[in-house]
């Protein structure tokens, strides 16, 4: 990289953007800009990061700090070479919600930390095999059923929200679906986050909100730490996270890749090191698991800039924010009502996004391999199917998950077999999961 600056090569007068030209991840531009956009990030990951930890009961401003922290781990391992924030994974809500329920935050983080080891290895593995074995271990077909079964198993958490406070959820609602084809540019990315605050405005006015733990919270000061704890009956819950954290990541690398012009494939492995180091850490403090987000690709595709000391400034500021205990107790006061009305939307988009990985894929649902694979799939997922053998316990995202990749491994090699296979000749596709749920 260039010399002038930190690690970054001014881009042209470091003012403006050229027709055609974008910022590269070894660029900037000057440095009030560059923090504007960072500033930008922030702002874009904000809400769906704060969901998470809200809906899931961990501290909001434990998984901002580690946010923030292992947004800085991925720029140093994948050499500022990706841009990337790691926010919170929604993938991880279905997991968390259930081991908090059987052993506490404890056992969830130790859930959570195990994700993050696994994710570490894989990425381990791609680094130095390559990744092609994941485009023949998942294919779309495979990868989309997983992601809409995560979303569609969700569905009864966000019931029980609404439930609460009915008339809070259904405006909370209302306004995220309004304002996402309202406005334009930023404002209608951030729908989830204007509609949340929506939500909050009513919920004050309707005396749902509860200030007092942000009263008595002190502005500045560490974020609370909590340890984890280890149950092998948790395990099923959490590893078909990894699957959707492997998506994420390659989606990511790919759609930055196309937008740039430049040949990522050789970070991959990286990335997916750099996401399960950051999960990992995540999980030994008390913090969420960590994915790439979207939002922040669609910052980057609206501004064309993949500058990454724009990511350097967001994590910066994360870590900031994550040091005032008043600003996590405030956002901690978020009711039931308004979360309701949230993960309506956002359970509902995790579950069709899975749909749009096979649309974008080309998924040809007249060939029953594929629709066999996604038809058990989602049924096992969506009504939850459970299994328990001694101690370990496996619920409907990870049965689901085990009979996405079986099924369809075990119909693809027998239709082979027979010659009765319908597949058609064409070179394997890549799963696209750049937008898969956090």
């Amino acid at each position: 990289m260039a010399a002038n600056g930190i690690g970054w090569r001014l881009h042209g007068n470091g003012r403006t953007i050229g027709v055609g030209e974008v910022v590269g991840p070894d660029e900037r531009l000057t440095w009030p800009r560059t923090i504007g956009i960072g500033l930008q990030h922030v702002v874009a990951m904000f809400g769906a990061t704060f969901l998470v930890p809200i809906i899931t009961g961990f501290s909001p401003a434990t998984t901002m700090f580690f946010s923030g922290l292992g947004t800085i781990l991925f720029l140093l391992i994948t050499r500022n070479r990706l841009p990337s924030y790691l926010g919170s994974s929604f993938a991880f809500i279905a997991p968390i919600t259930a081991a908090m329920a059987s052993g506490g935050e404890s056992v969830a983080l130790g859930g959570v930390l195990m994700t993050g080891v696994l994710l570490a290895l894989v990425g381990l593995l791609v680094h130095f095999a390559g990744a092609r074995w994941i485009d023949v271990v998942m294919p779309p077909i495979v990868t989309g059923t997983i992601v809409a079964l995560i979303g569609f198993n969700l569905a009864p958490t966000a019931w029980a929200n609404v439930e609460q406070a009915p008339v809070t959820a259904l405006i909370t609602l209302a306004a995220i679906i309004l304002c996402s084809v309202f406005f334009r540019g930023m404002l209608g990315r951030l729908a989830i986050l204007v509609g949340v605050l929506v939500g909050y405005a009513v919920a004050m006015v309707r005396g749902e909100v509860n200030f007092d733990a942000a009263n008595a919270a002190g502005w500045i000061g560490l974020p609370d730490f909590v340890g984890p704890s280890f149950d092998l009956s948790v395990l099923g819950l959490f590893l078909p996270v990894v699957f959707v954290l492997i998506a994420e990541n390659v989606g990511h690398v790919k759609s930055v890749s196309a937008m740039t012009g430049k040949d990522l494939d050789p970070v991959i492995g990286r990335a997916l090191f750099a996401d399960g180091i950051a999960t990992t850490l995540a999980g030994f403090g008390g913090g969420s698991g960590t994915t790439t987000y979207a939002e922040n690709i669609g910052v980057m595709a609206a501004t064309r800039v993949y500058s990454t000391a724009a990511y350097w400034v967001a994590a910066g500021a994360a870590l900031v924010l994550s040091m005032s205990p008043k600003f996590g107790a405030l956002i901690a006061t978020i009711p039931a009502g308004v979360l309701g009305g949230a993960t309506t939307m956002l359970y509902g988009m995790i579950g069709v996004l899975g749909a749009r990985i096979w649309v974008q894929n080309k998924v040809d649902f007249a060939d029953p391999v594929n629709l066999t694979t996604a038809a058990v799939a989602l049924v096992i997922g969506i009504a939850n199917f459970t299994w328990t053998s001694g101690s370990l316990e496996f619920g409907g995202i990870a049965l689901g998950t085990a009979a996405a990749i079986g099924i369809y491994h075990v119909m693809r090699a027998t239709s082979r077999w027979r010659g009765t296979s319908q597949e058609i000749a064409s070179p394997a596709s890549v799963p696209s999961g750049a937008e898969i749920a956090r």
